[in-house]
């Protein structure tokens, strides 16, 4: 073999072999609904930026969070995640804060993942592992067209004298009817934690226009479920800016266009269409979020999976709040020809 064939097939061999590294990289790459540990509802995004793999990842409660590093070894994604811990004394003090590496490991066999966690010990002694599943999140449609969806019947969700047609997830109570109001009120008592319930709907919905009034008090925190997965957040955020942790946001995901916030104790309206995994929020009459699309679950789903019916359900586990006049109107996405 002479010298010129002997290049011209390392290069082939060399190309063969970052195609195949290539596409094992890709299969990675997309939004992944996952059921966690437990049976929570968690998410995983994984990007290609310039060949490199980035990601994000939601588990269970609390926002969608960077992972700090994303790999390919061989058929493996591994993923990791830097945690804090602080190390306390007898009487409470912080004596040291240590980190110590979160690792899930990942398979795929078509549009289905197998992932195990790795965790270790809090006393330094060994690892937790853990596994759990994932599946393709399927791509997302168009925009729909709003003005063109079928209008179903109107559907009062609180008859504003009892909790008929409502459930409480959780076990204990703060949720009542009052002078046509729904109210929560988590009472707290001194050096003790209640966890209070969240209040959810009987039936379940699939898209939907959902119109209602709420009030809360300075400081206030709430939150209204959309099919048990998409938080929208419910807070007193009256001039503090923009942010997706803020009254109207899609909780950790996307941040309203505009502030339209009033201050704390005044009612304040709530308009929200969901519509093809799309979603619109207008807050006093004003258009916040625009036709969006929603990539995944929220912290504190039921589930993640975006294709089943769910219900509405209010979050009753932070602070006291009010809600009014709740209406829901199924819609129907115009039919493509």
């Amino acid at each position: 073999m002479n010298t010129r064939i002997k290049i011209f097939t390392v290069i082939v061999l060399l190309f063969s072999a970052s195609m195949a590294l290539a596409q094992n990289h890709e299969k990675f790459v997309g939004r992944w609904a996952l059921t966690i540990p437990g049976g929570g509802a968690g998410w995983l995004g994984i990007e290609d930026n310039d060949g490199y793999l980035d990601g994000s990842i939601l588990w269970g409660g609390g926002s969608v969070v960077p992972l700090d590093s994303v790999c390919v070894d061989g058929d493996n994604l591994v993923l990791t995640r830097l945690r804090r811990v602080e190390r306390k004394d007898a009487d409470g003090k912080v004596i040291r804060t240590q980190t110590y590496t979160e690792t899930i490991t990942a398979t795929i066999s078509q549009d289905k993942m197998e992932l195990t966690q790795i965790v270790p010990q809090q006393n330094g002694k060994g690892t937790r592992r853990e596994k759990f599943t994932g599946k393709r999140i399927a791509p997302l449609p168009p925009k729909p067209d709003i003005s063109k969806a079928k209008r179903g019947k109107p559907v009062k969700l609180f008859n504003g004298k009892n909790l008929d047609g409502w459930k409480l997830l959780g076990r204990e109570n703060g949720w009542s009817a009052e002078n046509g109001l729904l109210i929560n009120n988590p009472v707290q008592p001194k050096g003790k934690h209640i966890y209070y319930g969240n209040l959810c709907t009987v039936d379940e919905f699939e898209d939907f226009n959902l119109k209602l009034e709420l009030n809360v008090d300075k400081g206030g925190n709430s939150g209204v479920y959309l099919r048990g997965i998409y938080e929208v957040q419910v807070a007193e955020t009256y001039g503090k800016g923009r942010d997706s942790h803020f009254l109207g946001a899609v909780y950790s995901r996307i941040t309203p266009s505009v502030s339209a916030e009033k201050p704390a104790g005044q009612w304040q309206t709530l308009d929200i269409t969901l519509l093809e995994r799309h979603i619109t929020v207008i807050l006093n009459g004003i258009t916040i979020i625009d036709n969006q699309p929603l990539l995944g679950c929220t912290g504190g789903a039921l589930w993640s999976d975006e294709f089943r019916p769910g219900p509405i359900y209010l979050q009753g586990d932070h602070t006291a709040v009010k809600y009014r006049n709740i209406v829901l109107t199924p819609l129907t996405a115009e039919k493509k020809k």
